[in-house]
């Protein structure tokens, strides 16, 4: 079994900010060496998130949305208490998505549904230089 590691970076504008990276990820994985395996993907820091999603504008703007309802910017927090950084909702909702995500592919193509697009999430309420770790692992 191989191992390949590649770094995406990413520079976000603003919190909410919900970004397209299959076509980076497909183009690791087509210039890698390994044909068929899983990719890896995992994003460092705390206000962040992966997931997938069909990124299209109704869902671009229901994702948001529902996000809102669960962990309102303008909630109480304890974090905000104690650090007084303004992204209290921010920890929380990244901490629902998740900073990881696994797909499979075969021949060097990613094996997403015909409508399934991977998507990083910038929760954090400033501006923010990414980094996404890329681990590609198979045969």
């Amino acid at each position: 079994m191989a191992v390949e590691s590649q770094i995406v970076r990413l520079e976000t504008q603003k919190e909410g900010e919900i970004l397209d990276i299959t076509d980076k990820v497909q183009t690791i994985v087509e210039n890698g060496t390994i044909k068929n395996g899983v990719v890896f993907l995992f994003v460092p820091g705390a206000t962040a998130a992966l997931t997938t999603i069909e990124y299209e504008p109704g869902l671009l703007a229901d994702l948001p949305s529902m996000l809102e309802r669960i962990a309102p910017r303008d909630g109480s927090y304890e974090h905000e208490r104690r650090w007084h950084d303004g992204n209290g909702h921010s920890h929380l909702r990244a901490s629902l998505i998740g900073p990881d995500l696994c797909v499979p592919f075969e021949r060097k193509k990613l094996m997403l549904g015909t409508w399934q697009q991977i998507v990083f999430i910038e929760f954090d309420v400033q501006p923010r230089d990414r980094t996404i770790i890329v681990h590609s692992i198979g045969e």
